[in-house]
């Protein structure tokens, strides 16, 4: 195994949103990244982040095991990014999320490659969620075949290609108003895909120890609501909320979940129902970002670097100030 700089580094899920922020970082330090996913031609656009051949995607699906072997070969450190929010066909959560981290895990260990697994805060194995329970079953299954691995649960990640604040802020756009889900009471700690990917350029390089489990969060902890909220004020729009109760949103996700795309499903419901933040006993024991000597971004700080296009006159309108987004009519957040 290479000592310090310069490895070569394995992404399984490299072509997604926090993984090209992630080969980003290690071409930076000096690493060589192999991005390895089900189709190598849309991670292409991943090798302008690097010098001339420090990243070479490849093909390797995670329910084919020789794939994923020879994927690894010669690896130093491998970096597991998939998972999905929803299953689909034969992409659902055992499958991704426990036996494929499995077997991630194995082929890390038959090279003798340091491990980083990408889970989720959430990770329960008594969740009301299956999403839940089979990140908690991958953590296990990781933390079983290599003890030294390191496990990364970041809370809700953000971005300027990220699926969450981009999705609102185009509803915002062209709906009049906006849902919340329970009320929107559930609260998060969202954190910059910035900041995780250094974090996990950071396992790489050995600098925090292995064999635990790192729970990452921002600087600030919201509700849904008071994110609808800051969302709003950076695109300068006012928009009505309407709370969906959670028996409503259920049934809702039920006569859904035969379209394509849904945009929600009865897990993400079950999921809603819990608070997604760093836990105390993470940071007594000195589990999360400061671990890594990381000072977390603020959604204040990043947000109007790529909301800006949703604003009524793009980059020309002024943002509202705190607190735009609520209607004062509205402020029970019912329509």
């Amino acid at each position: 195994m290479t000592i310090g700089l310069n490895k070569t580094v394995v992404l399984f899920g490299g072509s997604g949103f926090l993984g090209r922020y992630v080969a980003q970082a290690l071409c930076r330090r000096g690493h060589r990244v192999r991005v390895a996913c089900r189709r190598p031609d849309l991670a292409y656009h991943l090798q302008i982040t690097g010098n001339m051949g420090q990243i070479l995607p490849i093909q390797a699906n995670l329910r084919y095991r020789w794939s994923v072997d020879r994927a690894v070969e010669n690896a130093d450190h491998v970096v597991n990014l998939v998972g999905i929010l929803a299953e689909s066909g034969r992409q659902n959560f055992d499958t991704v999320q426990n036996f494929g981290a499995r077997a991630v895990a194995e082929a890390s260990r038959g090279v003798g490659a340091g491990l980083t697994q990408i889970s989720a805060i959430g990770a329960d194995a008594n969740s009301a969620s299956a999403y839940g329970r089979s990140k908690a079953a991958g953590e296990a299954a990781v933390l079983e075949t290599v003890p030294d691995a390191t496990i990364l649960r970041p809370s809700i990640v953000f971005g300027a290609e990220d699926q969450f604040f981009n999705r609102f802020a185009a509803m915002a756009r062209v709906s009049p108003f906006l849902p919340l889900v329970g009320g929107g009471h559930t609260r998060y700690q969202p954190v910059f895909v910035g900041d995780v990917a250094e974090a996990v350029a950071d396992t790489v390089e050995g600098k925090v120890p292995g064999g635990r489990i790192y729970e990452l969060g921002g600087p600030e902890v919201l509700t849904f609501r008071q994110m609808m909220e800051e969302m709003l004020r950076v695109i300068g729009r006012k928009r009505r909320f309407v709370t969906i109760p959670f028996g409503a949103a259920s049934t809702m996700a039920r006569m859904m979940r035969f379209l394509p795309g849904a945009p929600l499903t009865e897990d993400q419901v079950a999921l809603l129902k819990v608070d997604n933040v760093v836990s105390d006993e993470a940071k007594a024991e000195g589990r999360t970002l400061e671990a890594f000597d990381r000072m977390p971004r603020t959604l204040d700080a990043i947000l109007p670097t790529y909301l800006i296009r949703f604003r009524p006159q793009g980059q020309f309108t002024k943002p509202q100030p705190q607190g735009g987004g609520l209607d004062p009519k509205n402020q029970d957040g019912v329509a």
